[in-house]
């Protein structure tokens, strides 16, 4: 994931999807790109065509924020794709997004997490990274997302996704699925491109999953915040779930995640069933009994 390559063919990717209608130009006659041509990105961004063609084969190391802005709106670029973008350019500047780091150790949630985790009981509820490592969960979550800890997910959503096969069944919308969770590694890759455990879990992925590797070429990236999911859980069925995701403001590059069903609806009574289930099986060890090794930050 050297840096030059990856903002060259990030720039690339965008300006082959935007197509010179959308962009509100005129064009007639054959073209040889389905997308904008580097000259016409340079006129919407009202920089010369050298310094794009440069800034395009990744040189980006030096680029004002201003020029940053202008290529962005020339591409049209959305919110999760701009900031993608300014990623790129500050790693290029080798002023990659990213707190101080010490030393590497095995991360245990505060007593604090753990307790905020377990008074949400009508929902799963969970912290992962950047690289979608399950770092601590409620019971509902650990219950919810058993595959993922008891096959060849190892704890990571990444791996359920695309190495385990009951992620087909789970994911109903596994195309959806897919997407999203390539979309948020390549982001993750944007914001810290030195991770060494993500850079081993990518090629890990994309030797083993041909389906992740199409995906990972796409260059696609995504905020991942809130929206509705669908899930099949192997226990209680269907369930139409929304979630709301908070990063936590003392542990940056963490995320809180909580899973919800509308009151009153199938999926919330399939919910209860899966809480009355997981309360009466056999105890299972906690996440945090499995402590994930992350760089600490």
């Amino acid at each position: 994931m050297e840096a030059r390559n990856e903002a060259r063919e990030f720039l690339m990717s965008r300006r082959a999807n935007l197509a010179p209608e959308q962009a509100g130009l005129t064009v007639s006659g054959h073209r040889r790109v389905a997308g904008l041509r580097r000259g016409e990105v340079a006129m919407l961004a009202d920089v010369s065509p050298e310094y794009y063609a440069k800034i395009e084969r990744g040189h980006l190391a030096g680029v004002s924020d201003t020029v940053l802005e202008s290529v962005a709106r020339a591409l049209q670029l959305d919110d999760a794709e701009r900031e993608h973008l300014f990623d790129l350019a500050r790693a290029a500047s080798g002023a990659a997004r990213t707190v101080r780091r010490r030393r590497s150790k095995k991360w245990v949630p505060r007593d604090s997490l753990t307790r905020a985790l377990d008074v949400i009981d009508h929902g799963p509820a969970f912290v992962r990274n950047g690289r979608m490592d399950i770092l601590a969960t409620n019971a509902l979550g650990r219950a919810f997302y058993d595959e993922v800890f008891d096959g060849a997910g190892q704890t990571n959503l990444a791996r359920y996704c695309f190495l385990d096969e009951r992620a087909k069944v789970f994911y109903p919308d596994w195309d959806a699925a897919a997407d999203v969770t390539v979309s948020i590694l390549r982001t993750e890759a944007g914001r810290d491109p030195r991770d060494k455990e993500l850079h081993d879990l990518i090629g890990e992925l994309s030797t083993c999953s041909d389906a992740f590797r199409t995906r990972w070429g796409a260059h696609n990236v995504r905020r991942h915040g809130s929206g509705t999911k669908g899930f099949h859980h192997h226990e209680v069925g269907d369930l139409t779930l929304t979630y709301e995701g908070m990063e936590l403001t003392a542990e940056p590059g963490l995320s809180f995640l909580i899973y919800t069903a509308e009151p009153g609806s199938p999926s919330q009574e399939r919910l209860q069933l899966l809480a009355s289930l997981a309360a009466t099986s056999p105890a299972r060890p906690p996440v945090g009994g499995h402590p994930t090794k992350i760089q600490e930050r």
